[in-house]
């Protein structure tokens, strides 16, 4: 399950050591330690990471196929999780030290950063190739954080972008060796602890309203 740490003014909130899939429990989990986290006085920032080869694998498709009842409640839930990091009132970066797909990427994009380790791991949306449309809300966010061709060529292809390529198509902000991913974002997250506070979430909730709008439609 998640786990919360603090390194001075960073909270470091790491996702866990297997697949981090988006199961019901763990997204309760990350929401109750984002509560601790909303509750820090500024200066804050958060880092999101994971232990082992996965950042997250995205939705839990074994949980949901045996819980096809609860679809909407689960989606719901997904994206609303989605809704609170993008609007944090904090800077938060992902610390990504593996394999980013589906739901995992989509919360990377919530965060305001991404940092992804260069040799090994990809970051990919392979909805298309597992026959999984996005809802109107992920679609609204994979477009407000990504140029619109590489929008339309990781949603309609699937393509797997190594930390290299996806810092060149600027879907993440740096690719660095593995043993630097968590350092480079904790320090990164440090620098900019200092705007952390109500304008910072005012000024996030304005960038995004249509993205919002659509997240928490509950529109499948």
């Amino acid at each position: 399950m998640p786990t919360l740490d603090r390194n001075e003014d960073v909270y470091v909130l790491d996702l866990g050591d297997t697949e981090n899939r988006l199961h019901p429990d763990l997204i309760a989990a990350v929401n109750g330690l984002l509560d601790e986290v909303e509750k820090a006085p500024s200066p804050a920032a958060l880092v999101t990471t994971a232990t082992g080869k996965h950042y997250s694998l995205g939705l839990d498709l074994d949980w949901l196929v045996g819980h096809a009842d609860q679809q909407g409640t689960y989606i719901a839930s997904v994206q609303e999780l989605l809704a609170r990091l993008l609007t944090l009132p904090m800077v938060t970066v992902a610390a990504m030290p593996g394999h980013v797909f589906a739901g995992g990427a989509m919360v990377s994009l919530a965060h305001d950063l991404r940092i992804m380790r260069a040799d090994r791991g990809f970051w990919c949306l392979p909805e298309a190739d597992i026959n999984l449309p996005f809802t109107p809300g992920m679609s609204a966010l994979i477009q407000a954080r990504l140029t619109p061709q590489t929008a339309h060529e990781a949603m309609v292809t699937a393509r797997r972008y190594g930390g290299l390529e996806a810092a060149e198509r600027h879907i993440i902000d740096q690719a660095v060796p593995a043993e630097s991913v968590l350092s480079t974002a904790i320090s990164l997250a440090q620098s900019q602890a200092g705007k952390a506070g109500p304008t910072l979430g005012t000024i996030k909730t304005r960038l995004y309203p249509d993205v919002l709008q659509h997240l928490r439609s509950n529109q499948l």
